[in-house]
C-alpha cells in the first residue's frame, strides 16, 4: 500500500514507504514546516522571512525565501498529493491535513477525548508513535521550534497523561507506574503525571513509594516555585493516606471549595445582529478535534469586545470553572501596553495565588500559570492585545482552557506558531446596522425618518462605536429630528481627517464632534481633561481633581458625558473611555486648551494621587518616620479613607493609575513626584506580595533621584529597591542597592537612615536562614538608633533581636529583648509593630512549652492585627494559636482557629489554605 507522510513531529520533510523524497537544506525545511502548519491556508511572505531570521532579516531576504520555496517547490512536483502556489504575497499548500502527522496526531488524540465509544488507549499510543524526535527539530534557527514546536510538546506531554490515565482505567497499574517513572523525572512539576503516578504506585501495592513521591514533589514545588501542590494532587495525597478512603478522583471531578470565577465584564445593552458570527465562534467551542486559541481581529470601533462579551456570556455555562478576562492595553492611547509579566500577575491573582508567590523570572510565572489553571475549563478572554509576544507567555498548556484574543494586530506569529484560528470581524451589514438603530431609538421614530436613518448608517460607516455615540445622543435629545442628525454627519465629513485605521469611508471624529459639540462647556472642558487620566479607569475624586472644580459640579458633569456614551460608568463610582475616544479627547486638548492649562491639569492629578497614597498610608502605617510633601495644588480633590479598609480598597483600585503615575512624573522629570509617589504605596504594595509592582516603581524612583542632588531621596530609593529585589529572593542586587543606599545616608550623616537600612539587612539574613548574621546586624541598628534617641527605630531592633534569639534557641534572651520591644512599642503607639512583637512573645513561649502564656499573648496579636486591617498577619497568628490549642490537647479550639484562618486564606493563598485544611482534616476525632 502506498504511505505518503508529510513529517514535522522530528526532523521535517516528506516520506513515501518510509523512504524519505529528495533531501532539503535546514532554510528549506523550515519553509516547508510553515507550510504543513495550516495547509491550505495561505502563508504570508513576511512570515516565513521571520521564520528564517526573526527580527532582523538580511537584506537579501526576498531573494533567498523566493530561491527557498523554489526548491521546495520542485522536491513536492514528485508527490502528486500536493501542490504548493503562488498566492499574492504568500504561498499556500494544497494537501489533505490527514497526510501530516502533526494533524493526524491532533485528530487522534482529540477522538481519544471526545468519542466515547472509541478505545481512547489505542488512539493515543497511534497518536504517540508518530512522534520521531522534537517537533521541527532540524529547522533552521529557532523561531519555528521554540514556538509551534513548544506548543506541540506540550501538547504531546498532555498526551501521554491521557494516556496514562486510560491505562489506569483499564487495570494497567504496573505498566503506567513503569513508563510514568521516567516521564515525572524528566518532568517533575507535572502536577498531573505525579498524581497519576501516585495513584498507580497506590494501586500496584506500593503505597510508600507513592507518599514518598509527594513528599519530593512538594519540596520541589517549594524551593522552585514557592507554592504549595495544588487541590488535586493534595486530594489524592490525602486519600493514599487514609488507604480505606474512596479511589483518587477524576480531573473532572473539581473540589466544591475552588471558587468560580466570573470576571466577564456586564453584557453589550442592545446588542444586535451578528447570528452568523456568533454561531461561528460556538463552532470553534469544544469538543473538536483541535483546541486552538481564537483570535478576533478587525479595525479600532469595528466592536471586536462587543462581540466577544455578548458571546461569552451566552457560553459561560460552558465554562463550569469560569471566565477571566483580562485588557492587556494593546492600543491604549497613554501607551501603558500591559507587559506580559504584569498580565501573568493578574492571571494568577484571578487564579487566588499569591502574589508573593509569583515567581521573578517570566518563564517561571508562565510555567506556575499553566500548571494553575491545568484541569480547569475556563474561558480566557485576553482583549485588545498589541503582539503576539504579549498574548504567547499567556496562553494555557491544556486544552481545557479555551481562549479568545482580540486585537487590531493580525498575530501571524500566533497564527503560525501556535495554531491560531483566524476570525476576522468586519463593520456590520446595512441591515444590522439599521436593526441597532432601531433597538436605541424605537421602530416608531425610525419609520418616520428612514432615509435619515439610511444616511446615519452610511454616515458612521456602519461602525458600531459610532453608531452607539450617534444614538446616544438621539436618545438623550428625542425632540432631534433624525434628519438634522444626518445633516450634521455629512456637513463634517470634509474638515476632518480620515480615521486613523485608514478606511477613507469611516470618520469617527465626525461622529464624536456631533455629540460633543452638544455639549456645555464645562463638560466639554471636563472631556478634554479625561483624556490625559493615567489609568485604565479613574474614580469621581480623580475627576474633580483634573477638572480643579468642587465635586458637585464635576458629578454633574460626569452624569452628561455619561449619557452623550463619551464615557462610560464600568463599575459604580468608576469611569473608563474607550480608546478611540481617549484618543479624541487628547487631540481636542491639544487644539483648545493651552500648554499651562493642560500642565497644571496633571499637576493636580499627580497632587491628587500623591497625597490620596499618603492619607491612605497613614491608616496602614501610623508611624512610619515621614517625608515631606509640598502642599496639594490648588482644586485638588483629596480621598479621605476613614480606616484601614478604606485604605486598603482606595489602594487596590488605585493601583494601575498610582503605578502610572510614577512612570508620567518620571518621563516628564518631576523627580520629587515620581519618588515620593513610590515611596508612599511602598507598604502596602510589600505587604499585598505586588512584589514585582515595587520592583518596577522604584527602578523609576532610583533613576529618577540619579537626575537630582538630593542624597536623601536617592538613598530612600535605593533602599526600597533593595527591599523589592531581597523580597524576590534576589540578595545580590540587594546587596548591591543597601550598599548604595548606606553611602548616600553615610554621606548625609543620618545615622537613623543607616540604621533603617541595617535593620532591613537584618531582615534579609532571616529570610535567607542566616540567623547569626542577622542577630549581628540588627544589634548595630539597635546601636544607631540609641545614638540617635530613635525610639520607634529601637523598639523595632529590640524585635528583631528577640525573633533572631528564638531562631538559635536562647529562648531567654529572646524573651528579654522582646519585653523591651514591647516597652517601647507601646511609649511610642506602634500598634503594628507590638501586634508582630506579641505573635514572637506567643512563639517563644510556645517552644518553651507554656501553652497558656502563648495562647494568651497570639490572642492579643491577632485582636490588634484584625483592628488593623492586616488579615495576611491575622492568619499567620491564627496558626500558631492552633498550634498551641494542639500542644494543650484542645481539639475543638484547634479547630476554631485554624478554620478561621483558611477563611482568610482563602482569599490571599490558596495553597496555604489548602495545606491548613490538609492538617485539619488529619487531626483526631479525640486525643
Amino acid at each position: 500500500m502506498d504511505d505518503l507522510t508529510f513529517r514535522v513531529l522530528g526532523p521535517v520533510g516528506v516520506w513515501r514507504n518510509d523512504c524519505q523524497l529528495r533531501q532539503l537544506n535546514a532554510q528549506q525545511r523550515t519553509l516547508l514546516g510553515m507550510f504543513l502548519l495550516e495547509p491550505g491556508t495561505v502563508i504570508a511572505f513576511d512570515q516565513l522571512v521571520t521564520a528564517l531570521w526573526g527580527e532582523q532579516p538580511p537584506v537579501s531576504a526576498r531573494n533567498a525565501v523566493q530561491g527557498h520555496v523554489s526548491k521546495v517547490r520542485r522536491m513536492l512536483s514528485a508527490v502528486p498529493e500536493a501542490a504548493l502556489h503562488t498566492v499574492g504575497q504568500g504561498y499556500r499548500l494544497e494537501i489533505e491535513r490527514q497526510l501530516v502527522d502533526m494533524h493526524r496526531f491532533r485528530l487522534l488524540v482529540g477522538r481519544a477525548r471526545t468519542d466515547p465509544a472509541a478505545e481512547s488507549g489505542e488512539l493515543l499510543r497511534s497518536a504517540l508513535s508518530l512522534w520521531r524526535g522534537p517537533a521541527f527539530a532540524d529547522v533552521a534557527g529557532d523561531w519555528l521550534s521554540t514556538t509551534a514546536g513548544e506548543s506541540l510538546e506540550q501538547e504531546r506531554l498532555h498526551a501521554v497523561e491521557d494516556l496514562a490515565e486510560a491505562d489506569l482505567g483499564a487495570g494497567r497499574h504496573a505498566e503506567v507506574a513503569a513508563q510514568l517513572s521516567g516521564f515525572v523525572g524528566r518532568h517533575p512539576l507535572r502536577e498531573r503525571a505525579i498524581r497519576l503516578l501516585m495513584e498507580a504506585l497506590h494501586r500496584d501495592g506500593r503505597r510508600s513509594d507513592a507518599l514518598e513521591l509527594f513528599r519530593d514533589t512538594r519540596r520541589r514545588l517549594a524551593e522552585d516555585l514557592g507554592v504549595e501542590p495544588g487541590e488535586a494532587l493534595q486530594r489524592t495525597h490525602r486519600q493514599i493516606l487514609t488507604a480505606d478512603g474512596p479511589a483518587p478522583a477524576r480531573p473532572d471531578q473539581r473540589s466544591a471549595t475552588v471558587g468560580v470565577l466570573r470576571q466577564l465584564p456586564a453584557d453589550v445593552p442592545y446588542f444586535t445582529g451578528r447570528r452568523r458570527q456568533l454561531a461561528a465562534l460556538d463552532e470553534l467551542l469544544p469538543p473538536r478535534a483541535e483546541t486552538a486559541p481564537v483570535l478576533i481581529g478587525g479595525a479600532a470601533g469595528v466592536g471586536k469586545t462587543a462581540l466577544t462579551l455578548h458571546w461569552a456570556h451566552q457560553v459561560a455555562d460552558r465554562f463550569p470553572d469560569g471566565q477571566i478576562f483580562l485588557n492587556l492595553r494593546g492600543f491604549d492611547p497613554t501607551g501603558t501596553v500591559m507587559a506580559p509579566a504584569e498580565a501573568l500577575s493578574r492571571l494568577l491573582a484571578a487564579l487566588e495565588v499569591p502574589a508573593r508567590l509569583v515567581p521573578a523570572a517570566l518563564d517561571a510565572q508562565a510555567d506556575l500559570f499553566r500548571s494553575t489553571i491545568a484541569g480547569k475549563r475556563i474561558l480566557l478572554v485576553l482583549d485588545n492585545a498589541r503582539d503576539a509576544a504579549q498574548v504567547r507567555p499567556l496562553l494555557p498548556g491544556t486544552p481545557d482552557c479555551f481562549v479568545v484574543v482580540n486585537s487590531r494586530d493580525q498575530m501571524a506569529g500566533l497564527v503560525a506558531g501556535h495554531g491560531a484560528i483566524p476570525f476576522v470581524l468586519d463593520r456590520p451589514s446595512a441591515a444590522d446596522a439599521r436593526t441597532f438603530l432601531t433597538s436605541r431609538l424605537g421602530a416608531q421614530r425610525i419609520a418616520g425618518e428612514q432615509a435619515a436613518a439610511d444616511d446615519i448608517v452610511e454616515y458612521c460607516g456602519r461602525l458600531p462605536l459610532a453608531l452607539a455615540v450617534v444614538a446616544a445622543r438621539a436618545v438623550t435629545n428625542p425632540g432631534f429630528p433624525l434628519a438634522a442628525l444626518a445633516a450634521e454627519l455629512r456637513e463634517g465629513r470634509n474638515g476632518l481627517d480620515a480615521f486613523a485605521n485608514g478606511d477613507p469611508v469611516t470618520d469617527l471624529r465626525t461622529v464624536f464632534s456631533c455629540s460633543y459639540q452638544a455639549l456645555g462647556p464645562d463638560a466639554a472642558r471636563l472631556f478634554r481633561l479625561l483624556g490625559r487620566h493615567l489609568g485604565p479607569d479613574l474614580s469621581l475624586s480623580a475627576a474633580t481633581s483634573l477638572a480643579g472644580q468642587p465635586i458637585s459640579r464635576v458629578r454633574t458633569l460626569i452624569a452628561e458625558l455619561t449619557r452623550a456614551r463619551l464615557i462610560d460608568e464600568c463599575s459604580p463610582g468608576r469611569y473608563a473611555f474607550h480608546d478611540l475616544l481617549r484618543t479624541y479627547a487628547r487631540e481636542l486638548a491639544q487644539e483648545a486648551d493651552s500648554v499651562d492649562e493642560r500642565r497644571a491639569a496633571m499637576d493636580r492629578l499627580l497632587d491628587h494621587y500623591l497625597h490620596g497614597a499618603r492619607q491612605a498610608d497613614l491608616q496602614l502605617e501610623t508611624v512610619r518616620d515621614p517625608i515631606q510633601l509640598a502642599p496639594a495644588a490648588a482644586g485638588v480633590h483629596l480621598p479621605m479613607p476613614a480606616g484601614p479598609p478604606q485604605a486598603l480598597a482606595w489602594l487596590a483600585a488605585e493601583r494601575a493609575a498610582l503605578l502610572a503615575a510614577i512612570d508620567h512624573a518620571a518621563a516628564e522629570g518631576l523627580v520629587v513626584h515620581a519618588w515620593q509617589l513610590a515611596w508612599a504605596i511602598k507598604p502596602w504594595l510589600s505587604r499585598q506580595g505586588y512584589r514585582h509592582d515595587q520592583l518596577a516603581a522604584q527602578r523609576t524612583a532610583v533613576a529618577a533621584t540619579a537626575r537630582c542632588g538630593d542624597l536623601g531621596a536617592r538613598a530612600t530609593a535605593h533602599r526600597y529597591l533593595a527591599d523589592a529585589y531581597d523580597r524576590l529572593g534576589r540578595y545580590a542586587e540587594a546587596d548591591a542597592q543597601y550598599q548604595q543606599a548606606l553611602d548616600f545616608v553615610s554621606a548625609l550623616g543620618d545615622v537613623v537612615g543607616q540604621g533603617h537600612i541595617h535593620l532591613d539587612i537584618a531582615r534579609q539574613f532571616d529570610l535567607m536562614r542566616r540567623h547569626d548574621a542577622a542577630l549581628e546586624k540588627a544589634k548595630i541598628a539597635l546601636n544607631l538608633f540609641r545614638d540617635a534617641g530613635h525610639i520607634r527605630g529601637q523598639a523595632r531592633s529590640f524585635s528583631a533581636l528577640g525573633w533572631e534569639y528564638a531562631q538559635l534557641g536562647d529562648y531567654h534572651e529572646a524573651l528579654a529583648h522582646c519585653r523591651q520591644a514591647l516597652l517601647l512599642l507601646q511609649q511610642y503607639g506602634d500598634r503594628h509593630g507590638e501586634a508582630t512583637s506579641w505573635d514572637s512573645v506567643g512563639y517563644i513561649h510556645h517552644r518553651l512549652g507554656d501553652h497558656p502564656q502563648a495562647i494568651e499573648c497570639f490572642q492579643r496579636s491577632v485582636e490588634m492585627m484584625r483592628s488593623l486591617g492586616d488579615q495576611s498577619a491575622v492568619a499567620g497568628t491564627l496558626i500558631h494559636l492552633g498550634e498551641s490549642h494542639l500542644a494543650g490537647d484542645d481539639l475543638e479550639e484547634t479547630r476554631r482557629a485554624w478554620r478561621a484562618a483558611s477563611e482568610i486564606l482563602d482569599e490571599l493563598d490558596q495553597a496555604r489554605a489548602d495545606a491548613l485544611r490538609e492538617r485539619l482534616h488529619r487531626l483526631p476525632a479525640t486525643l
